[in-house]
């Protein structure tokens, strides 16, 4: 009996998670602007967490230093741009 009611139950939930969705054509899809945000916050939480580790003592100086020049280069970039898209988009 609790076999029955275990596979029944494992049924189910393989049937929840892999069923495709009915409105998969609803969904919306994130703009370069929208994802360039996002991917700029993550990058500041990294540096944030970056900083907070070195000083925890996780991180040799050197490491500390090539890793946080890669994110803030990145960011930059990233920054630059969402500013050129903001002004492209507020200029149309």
């Amino acid at each position: 009996m609790i076999l029955v009611a275990c596979a029944t139950l494992l049924i189910g939930i393989l049937i929840y998670v892999f069923y495709p969705q009915r409105k998969a054509e609803e969904q919306t899809q994130k703009t370069r602007l929208e994802f360039l945000r996002e991917r700029k916050d993550s990058i500041y939480e990294n540096l944030r967490d970056l900083n907070f580790e070195y000083r925890a003592g996780k991180y040799p100086e050197e490491d500390y230093l090539a890793q946080r020049a890669g994110m803030e280069n990145e960011a930059a970039q990233i920054v630059a741009e969402i500013e050129f898209l903001e002004s492209n988009f507020h200029a149309a």
